[in-house]
């Protein structure tokens, strides 16, 4: 059983910076998609960034060029780097882990695969303007 912990969340002003966290309970072995989820009241989920075993990332649209996805595997970690952020990032952001078939596993595939099974608690950003 993965178990997900998300850690760094809080309140900036537009144009700020947070780093998220996620601690992941144990290695991840063979080929896997980690993702970052976002849901802000009153909308759907979605795909923010994910990242394949092998390294591989893939954004959505309206967070590229400003987050960036990055695990540390020796320490058991995902991060999402967010900076210059805008009121509308603001949102309930959630770490996902999948298995992936490793012929498979890409940062595209990661982006569009469905269902992830292993999900964190959530931690909430919130940017003013």
């Amino acid at each position: 059983q993965v178990q997900l912990v998300e850690s760094g969340g809080g309140s900036v002003q537009a144009g700020g910076s947070l780093r998220l966290s996620c601690a992941v309970s144990s290695y991840l072995y063979g080929s896997y998609c980690m993702a970052w989820f976002r849901q802000a009241p009153g909308k759907e989920r979605e795909g923010v960034a994910t990242i394949d075993s092998n390294g591989a990332t893939y954004y959505a649209d309206a967070v590229k060029d400003r987050f960036t996805i990055s695990k540390d595997n020796a320490k058991n970690t995902l991060y999402l780097q967010m900076d210059s952020l805008k009121p509308e990032d603001t949102a309930m952001y959630y770490c996902a882990v999948v298995f992936a078939p490793t012929d498979r596993v890409s940062g595209a595939y990661c982006y569009v695969t469905r269902p992830y099974n292993y999900w964190g608690q959530g931690t909430q950003v919130t940017v003013s303007s």
